[in-house]
């Protein structure tokens, strides 16, 4: 099997996280700003594949970006975490080799993701041998591509490159980690995710504008109703395992971040930053100032 290109990784890391923000309608993505007495940690929410030529960030963030001490995002931003990430696709991804993917999936399913192939321009003998989280990747890459996106112009690697190189480049987890969260997710709820991508895929094929649209004008109502609500519905496990229980690990480490001092910048898929659950929520409830939507 080929690697997956860089398009179709971007999908991996931005599959959930490429959600909602909070907050009433702005002219660009929202920043939440997390104070105590001597450190300021701004939020910001990701869409890990954007068109080329779009006005996304907002002056707080561009600010806060100019004088932080440190940068996190969820992966390092660098071509041997692509290059990882890539190789660890192709090796945890694959089915065995007696099992196919469309006759995992139910019949009418396994229509749908046969007409998506062909009006995507994808193999459906490359579909047939992935695993269900590894398939929905694909397919979520050729609907950025087709809708004109690239990981060139995504928040992330945007704003690594413009962070002054002062700023310590950090990451919350590795590739190794992001993928077993896939991986290691039940076939049952795999399947239920993939199903559900390929219904909004055929039903809805301008989905991805919507949902840029969407968060560069921080339409809330808009985004939760198209993203979160669908992949909460669908698969609460791999919701779960993707959502929830990521921002519990990140919070420890934002806690110990904040009893130090200084500056910092968090790019994250904006799905984390939403809701009772979300980041700034979980700060909120520790006490913590947070400003923003």
């Amino acid at each position: 099997m080929k690697s997956p290109s860089r398009a179709v990784w971007a999908a991996v890391v931005g599959a959930v996280a490429t959600l909602v923000v909070a907050g009433p309608v702005w002219a660009r993505p929202p920043v939440w700003v997390v104070r105590d007495k001597d450190s300021e940690i701004v939020l910001f929410g990701s869409i890990h594949v954007l068109p080329p030529g779009l006005d996304w960030q907002p002056p707080e963030l561009k600010s806060a970006l100019a004088h932080a001490d440190d940068v996190w995002f969820e992966l390092p931003v660098d071509v041997s975490t692509e290059t990882e990430t890539a190789r660890l696709a192709s090796q945890l991804g694959l089915l065995a080799p007696d099992k196919s993917l469309f006759k995992m999936m139910p019949a009418a399913d396994a229509a749908r993701m046969m007409r998506i192939a062909q009006a995507y321009d994808l193999a459906p003998s490359l579909l047939d041998r992935l695993q269900p989280w590894l398939a929905e990747v694909a397919l979520a890459g050729a609907a950025y591509r087709k809708a004109g996106a690239a990981t060139g112009s995504g928040v992330e690697q945007t704003l690594a490159a413009e962070a002054p190189a002062k700023a310590q480049r950090r990451a919350f987890e590795t590739p190794a980690e992001q993928l077993q969260m896939f991986s290691q997710t039940p076939i049952p709820d795999q399947i239920a995710s993939l199903s559900e991508t390929l219904k909004e895929m055929e039903d809805k094929p301008d989905e991805f504008e919507v949902l840029v649209r969407a968060w560069n004008r921080s339409d809330i109502p808009v985004l939760e109703r198209e993203a979160i609500d669908p992949l909460r519905k669908a698969s609460p496990s791999l919701f779960r395992r993707m959502v929830t229980d990521r921002n519990e690990r990140w919070i420890a480490t934002l806690q110990e971040r904040l009893k130090g001092h200084g500056r910092t910048v968090v790019v994250v898929g904006v799905g984390h930053l939403i809701g009772a659950q979300g980041l700034p929520a979980r700060l909120r409830a520790l006490g913590y100032s947070v400003e923003g939507p």
